[in-house]
């Protein structure tokens, strides 16, 4: 006998919505990074306790959030970056669904306390469900917005039972923001656990290569060649640091950024590291920094709800032609190297001669 179909309670709903973007700690502080850089922040500042589940806290410098905003800034598809379905074809912001916020607060305890410029004091409201608990009350505060998460699937026994220990939950966090930090050169990063010293500090002044150095050390930033391409017909620039044939690991490091979002793109990374593989030796993977920019209409930013993935015309030619300024680099880089070493060779040899 069929069941009678019934239209499920909205809280139900907005639950099942919740799962699919906030996937892990690390994936809620993604949506909050890119907010913060929405909103203009060149501070952005992250404190974590047991990997993120018990407690995740992120405070900027950015604009803030109006008062009379606060009201329904945890609602779903309430935002400041979308007016009409037309619009994706050209957004220039990380965020744009308004569901963000809206699904941390389904899965957790939030709060947040934020101060405009022209406001003469900060405000903080918690909330649940969307829905503030109570109004905004005032308090001190700097200009910009502190956004806490506690017990992270209080409300969800399976998904909270299924993360990985706390650990490794932090070791994916420290892995969103090192490739966040690294792409905004120009702004300062930090991350800590709580009640410690920072694991992760970028300076506003450093260059992307000096990020680099920072979060993966001197072995891969002194191995890196820089990478620039333009194609005018497929409508694309594409810049970025990607190691030499001197360097190799057992598993590629690739941060890719589409339009300066952080995507992944499985396809992207096995066709450059095919390239590679006439450079390494056998088993052996590079790593790689790109930054693409596609026009905006060209690419579909709203495929998955977490928007780690994006799909963009002429996908196949454009990884070719980035197949192409690869082993060129590497060409250049290697026939560089073996030059260098004939020379050495031939001094050594003829000082030897002489003595």
């Amino acid at each position: 006998m069929a069941g009678i179909i019934k239209k499920l309670d909205e809280t139900v709903v907005n639950r099942i919505a919740a799962g699919e973007v906030v996937q892990r700690p690390s994936s809620a502080l993604k949506e909050m990074i890119e907010n913060s850089l929405d909103a203009k922040a060149t501070s952005i500042q992250i404190t974590v306790q047991s990997g993120g589940i018990k407690m995740l806290q992120i405070q900027d410098n950015g604009s803030g959030i109006k008062k009379e905003d606060l009201d329904i800034v945890c609602e779903r598809f309430t935002t400041s970056k979308l007016e009409k379905f037309e619009d994706l074809s050209s957004i220039s912001t990380y965020g744009f669904r308004g569901e963000a916020l809206a699904s941390i607060s389904h899965v957790a305890h939030v709060t947040i306390t934020t101060k405009t410029e022209d406001s003469k004091c900060a405000f903080k409201v918690k909330y649940c469900d969307g829905k503030p608990l109570h109004s905004p009350k005032p308090c001190a505060g700097n200009k910009g917005t502190q956004i806490l998460v506690e017990d992270l699937f209080y409300n969800m026994s399976v998904r909270k039972n299924a993360l990985r220990n706390a650990s490794e939950e932090y070791a994916k966090i420290a892995e969103v923001v090192g490739r966040y930090a690294i792409h905004n050169s120009g702004k300062s990063f930090s991350l800590k656990k709580h009640g410690e010293g920072n694991d992760i500090h970028t300076l506003m002044n450093a260059t992307i290569q000096e990020n680099i150095r920072n979060i993966f050390g001197t072995n891969v930033a002194r191995e890196l060649l820089e990478l620039e391409l333009e194609d005018k017909k497929l409508k694309f620039k594409a810049k970025g640091l990607i190691s030499n044939a001197n360097y190799s690991v057992k598993k590629c490091t690739f941060l890719l950024f589409i339009n300066n979002r952080l995507v992944q793109s499985s396809q992207m990374r096995k066709a450059i590291e095919s390239v590679y593989a006439a450079y390494l030796p056998k088993n052996m993977h590079p790593f790689l920094y790109l930054s693409l920019d596609i026009l905006p209409q060209n690419v579909d930013v709203n495929v998955h709800p977490t928007k780690h993935e994006v799909r963009f015309l002429n996908e196949a030619d454009i990884f070719e032609k980035l197949q192409q300024a690869v082993d060129a680099k590497l060409l250049g880089s290697n026939s560089s190297r073996s030059f260098l070493t004939q020379v050495c060779l031939f001094n050594d040899i003829f000082t030897r001669y002489l003595l």
